[in-house]
């Protein structure tokens, strides 16, 4: 069953709901503004879902803080030496004009570049940059799973990479398909791992509760860093759509 959203008010917050055939509230806030938004079961009523934002509310206010507070990358124009990122490594865009297909590599440890077809605009630069993050990421994610899967002792049956707005990594544990976020070509390697297990373990623990939290800590007792790493990274520049 589809969630049914309407918006409430809480101490003067939007609050977005979410009502689902699910047993427990979840909250979340989410970037790059902090937006609120709760997934509520279909037999809570409004009053009950602000009972419960009321008593996370200095959380609430810290997380958007953190928001307000996070570094923002200004758009990119894929133009001659500009920043990207690349397994947490900052580089400078080297852009080639030429004959042929386009390709991007990595020249040096401070140089990334960019072959393009003369007349190449911006749009297709990007398009081209993200076909490529897309190829090394896409390269990464079976050498993971493939680490993981006896340790973790599930299945991945299908996994896949797409540009997500709001999560790292989603997962369907029934169907035991996990995705992850394209922007994690560009963090560090430690945390696409993070990212990969802390999917796979939602594939046994669907919740972020103890046992979750405690399986995590005994497979990866680090993970905390790693996630601590990526909600400092710097925030996308684009317009965020909900």
């Amino acid at each position: 069953m589809r969630g049914v959203t309407h918006r409430i008010s809480v101490a003067g917050l939007a609050v977005d709901v979410v009502s689902k055939d699910i047993k427990n509230l979840h909250l979340g806030v989410y970037p790059p503004n902090g937006r609120v938004r709760v997934a509520a079961p279909l037999t809570m009523d409004d009053e009950a879902v602000r009972l419960a934002v009321s008593t996370k509310l200095a959380w609430v206010k810290r997380q958007q803080r953190r928001f307000r507070e996070q570094e923002r990358q200004s758009p990119r124009g894929y133009i001659y030496r500009e920043s990207h990122y690349y397994l947490g490594h900052r580089y400078l865009l080297n852009v080639i004009e030429q004959e042929g297909p386009a390709r991007v590599s990595i020249r040096n440890k401070a140089t990334l570049d960019l072959r393009i077809p003369k007349g190449t605009d911006t749009t297709k630069r990007e398009r081209i940059m993200h076909a490529w993050y897309r190829k090394e990421l896409k390269a990464r994610i079976p050498v993971l799973i493939e680490k993981w899967e006896p340790l973790i002792g599930v299945n991945v049956a299908f996994w896949g990479i797409k540009k997500m707005k709001t999560k790292w990594g989603s997962c369907n544990s029934r169907a035991g398909r996990i995705w992850v976020n394209l922007e994690l070509a560009k963090k560090p390697v430690q945390c696409i791992e993070y990212i990969v297990v802390h999917e796979m373990v939602h594939l046994l623990k669907r919740r972020h509760n103890d046992d979750f939290k405690a399986l995590m800590d005994n497979l990866m007792p680090q993970w905390r860093l790693y996630r601590d790493k990526l909600n400092r990274a710097p925030l996308g520049h684009e317009t965020w759509h909900y």
